[in-house]
C-alpha cells in the first residue's frame, strides 16, 4: 500500500524522496514522524503530524482541508511563545493500532496567505514543518531536521474492505470500528429484507459475513433487491448472485446454497451474531432452536402487509433475542413459530422500501446492541406501523 500511494500521487512521493519520516495509516491518515520542535522551556521535543487522506479511487488521494493534526505539546519559538497564528485546539484523532506511538493531541490551522489553500500535501507539509521544526532547527541545528529517512513503508493492508474506509475517517468514527474487528454474522435467508440486510452489513467493518438462502433469483426478486439487476443473474442461486455483487468490495463472504435447520449447527459455527429473514413459521422455529442452542444472539425480521380497499397497510417487526434471555423473548410470541392458513406472511406481499427500512431498523438495533450507537430505553421488539408511521414495543 505503501509503494502504490507513493508511486501514484506525485505529492506523497516528493516528501517521500526528500526524506520525511512518513506513513500511513488504515484510518486513512498521512502521518509525518520526527517533526523536532521546542517546547515552552526551549527544550527539544519530537512529535509528528498527521493529516487526512481522502480517496479519490483505490490510490490517488486529495487533501481534506488545510489544517493537520499535531502529536505533541504546542510548538514554541526562540522567544520562548507559542508559534503564533496556529489556530485550531485540543482534539483526538485516532489512528489503527499499527500507530500507536502517534497521539494526535491538538489541529493546526494555518492558511498561506497568498492563496489560502495548499495546492497539494508537499507544500501543506513543508509549510507546517517550516513553522513548527524551524525554530528547533535553529537552535540545535541537523539534530532537529525532520529529514530522517525513516518512512515506515509497512501499512498492512486493510483486512476487511478492498477499498480505504474514507466513510468512516471523513466521519471521525474510525476508533468505532473496533466494536466489529471480531464479529462473525450470519444473514439466514436474502430475500426482499435479507437482501437489504446483506447490503447494509456488507458496507458494516465487521470480520466475516455468511449468508444463507436455498432460492434461486427471478424477476420479482429484482424489485426487492439492492443494486442494478443483470439478465444473466437470473435463475441462479441467490447466494451466488449476491456474492458476486459483493465480493469485489471486500474480505470475509461466504454463501452457503442451503436450508438453515436443526441440523446446521456446524455452519454457523464460530458465528457471533445472526439475523432471521425467513417467512415460513416452521422455518423460523428450527433456526431458532439451532441459534438459542448454539448461543448466537440474533435479531429476527418480519412484514405483515394487507391490503383492504386501495391502500396498502400492516406492520414491520424487528425482535431481538439475546443469548441469556431468548427463550424468555420467544415466549413472548412475537415471531410465528407455525404456518397458520390465514398468516398475514403468507400472503407475501412484499415492498422494496419496507424491506430496506426493515433491514435498516435491524442493522440499527444490532449496531445498538454491540455500542455503535446509544440507547436510553433498549427494547427487544420494536413495531412499524406504515399506517402511522410509528415504532413502538
Amino acid at each position: 500500500m505503501f509503494q502504490k500511494l507513493v508511486s501514484r500521487n506525485e505529492d506523497l512521493r516528493r516528501l517521500y524522496e526528500k526524506g520525511y519520516a512518513i506513513g500511513f495509516d488504515t484510518n486513512n491518515c498521512l502521518i509525518v514522524r520526527d517533526v523536532f520542535y521546542l517546547d515552552g522551556t526551549l527544550a527539544l521535543r519530537r512529535g509528528a503530524i498527521v493529516a487526512k487522506l481522502v480517496f479519490v479511487d483505490k490510490e490517488a488521494v486529495r487533501q481534506d482541508d488545510h489544517q493537520v493534526y499535531f502529536a505533541g505539546e504546542m510548538p514554541h519559538g526562540l522567544d520562548g511563545k507559542p508559534i503564533p497564528n496556529f489556530g485550531g485546539g485540543p482534539c483526538q484523532v485516532h489512528l489503527s493500532a499499527e500507530n500507536t506511538d502517534v497521539v494526535v493531541q491538538r489541529s493546526f490551522s494555518n492558511k498561506p496567505k497568498k492563496t489560502g489553500a495548499y495546492a497539494n500535501f508537499f507544500e501543506k507539509i513543508e509549510s507546517y514543518v517550516d513553522q513548527i521544526a524551524g525554530p528547533a532547527m535553529a537552535k540545535f541545528g541537523r539534530d532537529a531536521s525532520p529529514l530522517t529517512h525513516k518512512a515506515n513503508t509497512g501499512l498492512p493492508p486493510d483486512p476487511i474492505f478492498k477499498f480505504p474506509d474514507t466513510l468512516s475517517s471523513r466521519a471521525g468514527i474510525s476508533d468505532l470500528r473496533e466494536i466489529f474487528k471480531d464479529e462473525v454474522v450470519a444473514i439466514i435467508g436474502v430475500g426482499g429484507t435479507g437482501a437489504y440486510l446483506l447490503d447494509l452489513l456488507v458496507k458494516t467493518p465487521v470480520k466475516e459475513i455468511r449468508f444463507f438462502d436455498l432460492d434461486d433469483f427471478h424477476v420479482h426478486n429484482a424489485y426487492r433487491s439492492p443494486g442494478r439487476l443483470e439478465e444473466h443473474e437470473l435463475g441462479k442461486p441467490k447466494t451466488e448472485v449476491y456474492l458476486r455483487r459483493y465480493e469485489g468490495f471486500r474480505h470475509g463472504l461466504t454463501a452457503r446454497q442451503l436450508h438453515v435447520g436443526s441440523d446446521s449447527a456446524a455452519e454457523l459455527a464460530g458465528v457471533t451474531f445472526a439475523f432471521v429473514s425467513v417467512d415460513k413459521g416452521s422455518s423460523r422455529s428450527a433456526i431458532f432452536d439451532v441459534l438459542i442452542a448454539g448461543k448466537i444472539p440474533f435479531i429476527d425480521v418480519g412484514m405483515g402487509l394487507k391490503r383492504k380497499g386501495d391502500p396498502l397497510s400492516g406492520m414491520l417487526r424487528v425482535t431481538y433475542y439475546p443469548v441469556d434471555r431468548a427463550e424468555e423473548v420467544r415466549a413472548k410470541g412475537y415471531a410465528e413459530m407455525s404456518d397458520p392458513a390465514d398468516n398475514l406472511y403468507r400472503t407475501n406481499i412484499q415492498i422494496g422500501e419496507l424491506n430496506a427500512l426493515n433491514a435498516c431498523l435491524a442493522v440499527v438495533k444490532y449496531k445498538e446492541v454491540r455500542g455503535f450507537y446509544g440507547n436510553n430505553e433498549p427494547m427487544d421488539n420494536y413495531l412499524f406501523d406504515v399506517s402511522d408511521m410509528k415504532i413502538a414495543s
